[in-house]
């Protein structure tokens, strides 16, 4: 069994959740952090909160989620965005480097490329950010690299494509189109759904922590996190329709802007996390949208 004391920071949210119960259940002793709903409450970007209250917690890994990460918030609000998501993450650095941790987890985004300049994307793959998150993004892993080459910091960065399952607000994509199946109401897709990613389910993400934590071949390295898969929206929505038995009509829709009128594909080559961790995923796609489906079904009642 691990014996790791690991600290998750963002542990209300849907991915924290997750992490600190799969976590939790390998056997890590696990202190969760986030503004409300954890053991120890407090905001990230006050730098006397994470010193003087997180640094006296007993922890020897860390693994870093917290973030303010809706697209259009980070919009209206880039300074909002940057405060919590860089200087929030620079205070954690710092406490995390002070205590000598074993093993520090970044959570990035495949946002740091945003719309990609080859496919499959590479970790070598140049970053395109578009977005405040995406910059907030790259800032971030630019500050974990200088804590590893500065400070001797263990860390790994994980950039992650569309991590769902339960617990993701019921207005983002995937939970949104399962209420509409559910409820036998319209499908909204924009820009006709052909927009791809790589959607895959959370417990696939919690296990390339878990590797990351364990396994000594994962420090002062950057990951993709997915499946290598690509799935169109549409696609997704067909699914979800099926699984549901739905008669909802899939409304096709023109593009929320005009920045967004090109598609955007993306999809990650994850052989690097195969080959140097033994990543494979757990779950798959349509067991994944299986477990949500059951999941919307109880909250909607």
């Amino acid at each position: 069994m691990p014996n790791l004391n690991v600290l998750v920071t963002g542990a209300s949210g849907f991915i924290g959740r997750h992490i600190t119960s799969y976590l939790s259940k390998r056997g890590f002793n696990v202190y969760t952090t986030d503004l409300r709903g954890a053991d120890v409450n407090g905001d990230l970007s006050n730098r006397e909160f994470v010193l003087q209250v997180l640094g006296k917690l007993d922890f020897d890994a860390v693994v870093h989620l917290a973030a303010i990460t809706d697209i259009k918030l980070s919009l209206q609000d880039p300074y909002g965005t940057y405060l919590v998501n860089d200087f929030g993450t620079l205070n954690i650095l710092d406490a995390a480097a002070s205590k000598g941790v074993e093993r520090f987890i970044y959570a990035s985004s495949a946002n740091v490329y945003g719309l990609p300049l080859e496919l499959p994307v590479k970790e070598e793959t140049s970053f395109n950010p578009r977005t405040p998150y995406d910059f907030s993004k790259v800032i971030g892993e630019y500050l974990v690299r200088s804590y590893v080459m500065h400070k001797g910091l263990k860390a790994t960065v994980l950039r992650s494509w569309k991590i769902f399952g339960e617990y993701e607000r019921l207005t983002a994509a995937i939970p949104n189109f399962i209420r509409c199946c559910l409820q036998g109401v319209d499908i909204p897709l924009y820009n006709g759904g052909a927009d791809t990613t790589d959607p895959y389910y959370v417990e696939n993400y919690a296990k390339a922590v878990e590797l990351c934590l364990l396994n000594p071949q994962a420090i002062g390295e950057v990951f993709n996190v997915g499946t290598g898969a690509e799935r169109s929206i549409r696609q997704v929505a067909e699914e979800v329709k099926r699984l549901t038995n739905s008669d909802s009509k899939l409304l096709i829709l023109p593009p929320r802007s005009d920045a967004e009128r090109e598609p955007m594909r993306s999809y990650p080559d994850v052989s690097k996390i195969k080959k140097k961790l033994g990543y494979e995923p757990m779950v798959s796609f349509e067991e994944g949208l299986k477990k949500t489906i059951s999941w919307v079904k109880e909250v909607i009642g």
